[in-house]
């Protein structure tokens, strides 16, 4: 298989304007991603895709190929299939698809290579990133009603289903957006059988690879800035004191 790493790194972000360019560590956000993708052994191209300038620029320092993103692929309302497709469109060689977002400088160094080894192995559609969600289990979700907020289980009728320790919850993961791997065929919706939506492009079969609480740092907030900050520092300068 040939494959092909697309970065998406629009301008816009509602949450953390500019967070794709915001400093982590001493270097740009994005540049981060740029440089998991470059240590990668799995990705034979790397194509960054954005709509800002300074994104691009970064890119092409480290002789990575560009695309830039037309500005309806840049909105909130733009979906990532339809971005990533339009950055690979006439790539035709590219088997297989390495999705990595800009604003996620944080990630294990080996992700992308187990990905994408899930994905040749197995033949399956899609490989996506999962992390464990610790306290944040889907049995300890509540509803708060209009009538003083009355506290009702967000799903069945036992609240926190009688679970009151963390160590009794059962596993459950969700995606941390550390990686996500297709084959061509998924991406552009040519598996028999899948359903439409938001999440056609994963294919039928998909599989996980997990990471620890904490491996990956997707950036929304400050506060994940802040985190990511000082995650990257230390591991900076430790790296510096070895």
């Amino acid at each position: 298989m040939t494959t092909l790493g697309v970065i998406l790194a629009r301008a816009g972000s509602k949450g953390l304007p500019g967070k794709n360019t915001r400093l982590v560590a001493s270097q740009p956000c994005v540049a981060w991603t740029l440089d998991h993708a470059l240590a990668s052994e799995s990705l034979d191209e790397i194509i960054v895709s954005s709509d800002d300038a300074d994104v691009l620029e970064i890119a092409r320092e480290r002789s990575v190929v560009t695309h830039a993103r037309d500005p309806h692929l840049a909105s909130d309302t733009a979906t990532v299939d339809d971005a990533v497709r339009s950055a690979i469109n006439d790539r035709n060689d590219a088997d297989a698809i390495v999705i990595l977002y800009g604003n996620v400088p944080v990630r294990p160094p080996d992700l992308i290579d187990r990905a994408v080894s899930v994905l040749h192995k197995t033949r399956c559609d899609s490989v996506q990133s999962y992390c464990p969600v610790g306290k944040h289990h889907p049995w300890w979700m509540t509803t708060l009603g209009s009538d003083c907020e009355a506290v009702q289980p967000w799903q069945g009728d036992t609240l926190n289903h009688s679970v009151y320790r963390r160590q009794e919850l059962p596993p459950a993961f969700i995606p941390d957006g550390g990686v996500l791997a297709v084959t061509r065929e998924a991406l552009f919706c040519e598996i028999p059988g899948v359903d439409p939506g938001p999440h056609a492009f994963l294919g039928r079969d998909r599989r996980g690879v997990k990471t620890r609480e904490g491996e990956v740092i997707d950036i929304d907030s400050e506060i994940d800035l802040l985190v990511a900050d000082a995650i990257l520092t230390r591991a900076t300068t430790t790296a510096r004191a070895a």
